[in-house]
């Protein structure tokens, strides 16, 4: 007898083919059909089920039910199936149960899909999810499939209320999870191969959205938010498709195919060039998703964490005896570090009565106080800032101070930088970052997107030089900026992105306002900012011509030297490359690059001596 689910993979496979012009169309009526063949098969296999057992299984205290992406109406065309069959105790024995789910679990395993399964009771299920954050999250959206429906949504309704109630214990929990994901699978606007589901802006933060929302601290944003989510999902289904398989993984060689279904290959440009301008576009829109669900995330968790500080009374109960307060809750607490700008509950936000619409310098304010107190900017507060009056031509000592400053915040430049660019302010302070802003890098040594990449160099020059020193204000200012700026030449149809990238820094720095001395050096540094590796690579050290040559590209400047060496050495330890990754001689920072290069940098100094 065919089973109801053969070849229930290929159906949805099938069913879910885009258009004769190679474009993915309709997704979420795709998806909803999924959903609902799926439903109607497992409803069919349930009874097929019953009639192959040799006993009677009762009416009511067992059940089939759906989690995960089948309960959302999400599943994808080689999604697996999430089930799970709930009963009393006193409705089957053990031997009985293993039986019955025996001719559930094989059937899906022959159509060939990939299959979570369990078999619980309602208590063993409360139990779980109080326990597994993942399990609860999954536990949030339940569908009853067959059998017993009301033990299902009786037993769905108990751990959504348990949810609730201890959702402010939890909420701790849940945030350090995504903080966990994001320290793995990093952000996805800027992963050249990213994980979809995994990475920070992915379909994961969406379900997280969702939890809190549920969980009644805060509500979820709509709109283009939920745009978002659904394109996102239109992304998986086409890897899916390219890849047929289960795979949240945006690897390389689907690119071309998944960027085609995403309608971003234009069919008039010739089949090579015609791929590298879809997966650029592909990299772009991914991005956008990607900073909206964050963004998502991170306002309904500030809304939930404030939610949880402004439960609690603010007064102690002397406080009612103290005319300051006059027995009433006191006001909020701003502590202001900047002109316009204070902390707030862990936070930056404006200051009482500061008007972005009169302040064009309070945007890098903020950006410098979040950087240097290492806390994240508040989503209102980043909406504020987008109505600063920012022109790139009107940089006053102010800003060019404090542009320095944010550069120079370390490791904290990272998350600041991503909070400013999410309100797109470092495109309105530089037009020319949104010629590399989201670009992926043709370099396969490259883990990060180009702008991805020049912040995190930058995040890795230090003050102090390799030769034990400490650079000045105006030689740290030029190595800095030539840290934001070295890959900027990086452009289609560019072959020399250094010299490119050179070109364009002193038009960029004087039009900022920076001095003759900060913009040569700068321009400088970018246009050699390979040059040190490559000499390292295909040049003897041991040969004193070779030392002289090389001092001579940095004018025989030893402090210039120092800072192409600090330039090289943070272009190479940021490619991004993590321990699952192989690092070779050629790219990257490994020790063995990191000896030759220390090799011929003590050739040029020694030259220059």
């Amino acid at each position: 007898m065919a089973s109801a689910v053969d070849g229930l993979k290929q159906r949805f496979m099938d069913m879910s083919q885009p258009d004769a012009d190679g474009v993915y169309r309709n997704g979420p009526a795709k998806r909803k059909a999924r959903t609902d063949l799926a439903v109607s098969c497992l409803k069919e296999l349930w009874g097929q089920a019953l009639d192959a057992v040799p006993f009677r299984v009762p009416d009511g205290g067992i059940g089939l039910a759906a989690v995960g992406s089948l309960a959302r109406g999400q599943v994808g065309p080689s999604s697996d199936l999430d089930l799970v069959i709930i009963y009393d105790s006193h409705a089957l024995n053990d031997e009985q149960l293993n039986m019955l789910a025996n001719k559930l679990w094989y059937p899906l395993w022959d159509s060939g899909l990939d299959l979570d399964h369990s078999i619980r009771t309602r208590a063993q299920c409360e139990a779980v999810t109080d326990s597994d954050l993942p399990a609860a999250m999954g536990w949030l959206d339940v569908l009853p499939l067959a059998g017993d429906t009301g033990l299902i949504e009786e037993t769905s309704n108990s751990i959504l209320t348990r949810w609730r109630k201890a959702a402010r214990k939890r909420l701790p929990e849940l945030l350090d999870s995504a903080k966990k994901r994001f320290d793995e699978f990093g952000l996805m606007a800027y992963v050249n191969q990213p994980d979809i589901k995994e990475a920070r802006g992915g379909l994961r933060d969406s379900v997280l959205v969702s939890a809190l929302a549920t969980s009644w601290l805060a509500d979820r944003p709509h709109g283009t938010y939920d745009d978002a989510v659904e394109r996102l999902l239109d992304v998986r289904d086409a890897i899916h498709l390219t890849a047929r398989k289960d795979t949240n993984l945006l690897l390389a060689p689907y690119q071309p195919q998944v960027a085609t279904m995403m309608g971003l290959a234009d069919p008039t440009w010739p089949q090579a060039e015609r791929d590298a301008k879809a997966i650029d576009d592909l990299q772009t829109t991914l991005a956008g998703l990607g900073r909206r669900i964050a963004f998502a995330l991170d306002s309904t968790a500030s809304r939930a964490e404030h939610s949880l500080v402004h439960e609690k009374p603010r007064f102690a109960f002397f406080q009612m005896f103290q005319p300051r307060a006059g027995g009433k809750r006191e006001a909020p607490q701003f502590d202001v570090i900047a002109p316009g700008i204070a902390k707030h509950e862990g936070e930056i936000v404006l200051a009482p009565g500061a008007d972005p619409t009169k302040d064009p310098n309070l945007a890098l304010r903020a950006g410098v106080a979040s950087g240097e107190f290492e806390l994240p900017v508040n989503p209102g507060t980043l909406l504020n800032l987008k109505r600063c009056p920012i022109r790139d031509s009107v940089w006053d000592d102010e800003a060019r101070s404090l542009f320095i400053r944010l550069l120079a915040t370390g490791p904290a430049l990272l998350n600041t930088w991503e909070e400013l660019d999410y309100v797109n302010l470092p495109g309105r302070w530089m037009p020319e970052w949104l010629g590399i802003r989201n670009r992926p890098s043709a370099s396969a040594a490259h883990r990060y997107t180009i702008d991805r990449h020049m912040v995190e160099a930058v995040s890795r020059l230090g003050r102090e030089s390799p030769s034990g020193g400490r650079y000045d204000d105006d030689h740290y200012a030029a190595l800095l900026l030539a840290g934001i700026l070295h890959d900027l030449g990086k452009r289609p149809g560019v072959t020399d992105h250094a010299a490119e990238g050179a070109r364009h820094v002193p038009y960029i720095l004087r039009r900022m306002g920076y001095g003759p001395r900060i913009i040569e050096w700068a321009t400088l540094l970018v246009r050699e900012h390979l040059t040190l590796s490559e000499y390292a690579t295909g040049r003897d050290p041991n040969d004193p011509a070779v030392g002289h040559e090389l001092a001579a590209v940095v004018g025989n400047d030893p402090v210039l030297l120092d800072m192409l060496f600090d330039l090289t050495r943070a272009d190479g330890s940021s490619l991004g490359a993590t321990p699952g990754e192989a690092i070779t001689k050629r790219y990257g920072w490994s020790k063995w690059r990191a000896a030759i290069v220390g090799q011929m940098y003590a050739a040029a100094r020694e030259a220059i001596r």
